[in-house]
């Protein structure tokens, strides 16, 4: 077979020319040598012999030698980040320097009043009790309607008879507005029963939100790639229901009053209820920072929906310490602040729910207690850790998430005979509801609920309610060491035991001495013996198994 032509050139070279090459080489690797050794830089770096095996005490050198390492890197690395600062402060008064040039002098003295204005402002802290309640204070004085959200999974425990009381005793006649939140993970008949309940104390509006608001920017730039494909979503999360039947009612209620003025309209509600997603779907777009993480709204925001009605979105009531642990768990913010592990808010959790129906809705087998679910639904989502040990932690934040979040359809029994609290009566009633056109409010409704698609009550979890949930409102009253956090933790555990012996109703009379000794001791574990009846299976089985003649 003839060879096939050669396309690359080849790379032999004469025996001259290679030679010639090697010894430039060699001159100019003598002549950097050279240079270095007058300028006494030594390249060779001595290879570190190590710590002989023979050495005594060699593991504690090598130790104490990392730990030297280890601080000197620390050191470099403390250095070059304080490097980083100082450039990039420096790079900042700069700019601010050349942008005051810029200035007129009328803004630069409007700047600098505004200055020392926010020097004051700067010592407070924004996740703390006061900041919040001062933020939720602020809410309620500047608004002429009051909306509290309520998730209709549990709406008697999202409500705050301190913040309802606080919103009727203000001057200026305000109203106060309940909106059902969450409705397409309630079964249709439970809706209608509290909508029945809630309406015989303030107008009740049902909502359902949408989850797919992005910001104008992204829509704007999807339409401008494919105007084609305009297509409205009509999925579950996507659709948007009360929207239509919110802003009517608000609209006709701002032409009613004599204000020229917007109609100012507070939203408040504990955490995690669907403030700032009401907000956004009202608005059309990504205007409040919503997520499944409790307490993202940290202070008041002001957002325009129409001509004469603007929305004010409030940070989460903050819940007293001394309610039920349940109702911390799902509307405190105790596990994000780090006073409670997630561990024990999804136990607390548990104990409110029925365990088929847990079972039916996330597809896992009986369990008998918590920590047994979290191990069954991590191995089922596949949450594991290294060596396949099932990570129980993010299991719980999963299962937290989906309490508080719109994932898990659960649902408590409105009360049938429902009596007016304390500070209500029935001259502040027909007050709260004068000024609103109820007859439309009502056909608003029906309409949401026929175009939500709603979960069979079957497939539903029964959760049984702890009753309103107290707040703080006043700043006064908040104290961050609060003795009742410490009470509500040993009622947490004092209540979990009963949990891990639910399968031994029978207990015997000589079990039950010897259980109540193993609690006595508190810091020393015992194994005692437990009577066994042993003649049934002596009795079945011929070839028993001795261990003490024939296990030696």
């Amino acid at each position: 077979m003839k060879r096939p032509k050669l396309k690359k050139a080849s790379k032999r070279l004469s025996c001259a020319k290679r030679y010639k090459i090697q010894k430039k080489v060699r001159e100019h690797n003598r002549k950097l040598r050279k240079e270095a050794k007058k300028k006494g830089v030594n390249k060779r770096v001595k290879k570190d012999p190590g710590v002989p095996n023979s050495a005594p005490f060699k593991e504690e050198v090598l130790r104490e030698a990392e730990q030297r390492r280890l601080k000197i890197e620390e050191e470099k690395e403390k250095k070059k980040q304080a490097k980083k600062e100082e450039r990039a402060q420096k790079r900042k008064k700069e700019k601010e320097a050349a942008a005051k040039e810029t200035e007129p002098k009328a803004k630069r003295s409007r700047q600098e009043e505004n200055g020392k204005h926010s020097e004051k402002k700067i010592g407070t802290d924004r996740n703390s009790k006061q900041f919040l309640c001062g933020e939720l204070n602020k809410v309620i004085d500047s608004s002429d309607v009051v909306i509290e959200v309520l998730d209709a999974r549990d709406p008697m425990g999202c409500r705050c008879p301190q913040l309802e009381e606080a919103v009727l005793k203000r001057d200026g006649n305000k109203k106060l507005l309940l909106v059902l939140s969450k409705i397409d993970l309630v079964p249709k008949e439970n809706v209608e029963k509290w909508i029945k309940c809630l309406q015989q104390e303030f107008p009740v509006v049902v909502f359902k939100a949408s989850t797919h608001i992005r910001d104008k920017t992204v829509q704007t730039k999807k339409r401008r790639i494919a105007p084609s494909n305009e297509v409205l979503d009509r999925s579950r999360a996507a659709a948007c229901f009360g929207k239509s039947c919110l802003t009517e009612l608000l609209t006709n209620y701002a032409s009613n009053l004599e204000k020229e003025t917007q109609l100012r309209v507070g939203v408040v509600g504990f955490p995690n209820v669907g403030k700032s997603s009401l907000i956004n779907s009202m608005k059309g777009i990504l205007a409040c920072n919503a997520g499944v993480k409790r307490g993202l709204t940290k202070s008041m925001q002001e957002v325009h929906i129409l001509k004469n009605v603007k929305l004010i979105d409030s940070p989460g009531v903050v819940a007293l310490p001394s309610n039920p642990p349940a109702s911390l768990a799902l509307r405190s913010l105790q596990v994000e602040e780090g006073q409670e592990s997630v561990l024990e808010a999804v136990r607390t959790l548990l104990k409110q729910c029925d365990m088929t129906q847990i079972m039916l809705q996330y597809n896992i087998p009986d369990f008998r207690n918590s920590l047994e679910f979290l191990t069954l639904f991590a191995k089922k989502r596949g949450y594991l850790q290294k060596g396949g040990v099932p990570n129980t932690e993010q299991a719980a934040t999963t299962f937290l998430d989906d309490c508080t979040g719109a994932k898990l359809s659960y649902h408590c029994q409105a009360p049938e005979k429902n009596s007016l609290p304390l500070y209500l009566s029935d001259s502040m009633v027909a007050e709260m509801q004068k000024g609103w056109d109820l007859s439309k409010l009502k056909i608003g409704n029906a309409e949401t609920l026929r175009g939500v698609k709603c979960p069979n009550l079957a497939s539903s979890v029964r959760f049984i309610s702890k009753g309103p949930t107290a707040g703080h409102l006043t700043i006064s009253d908040i104290t961050e060491n609060n003795p009742d956090v410490a009470a509500t933790e040993s009622e947490a555990v004092q209540s979990d035991e009963p949990e891990q012996t639910v399968d031994e109703p029978n207990m015997t009379e000589v079990e039950k001495p010897q259980k109540a000794s193993l609690k006595s001791k508190d810091n020393k574990v015992q194994f005692q013996s437990v009577p066994i009846d042993i003649s049934l299976c002596t009795a079945t089985t011929d070839d028993a198994y001795n261990f003490n003649t024939d296990f030696k």
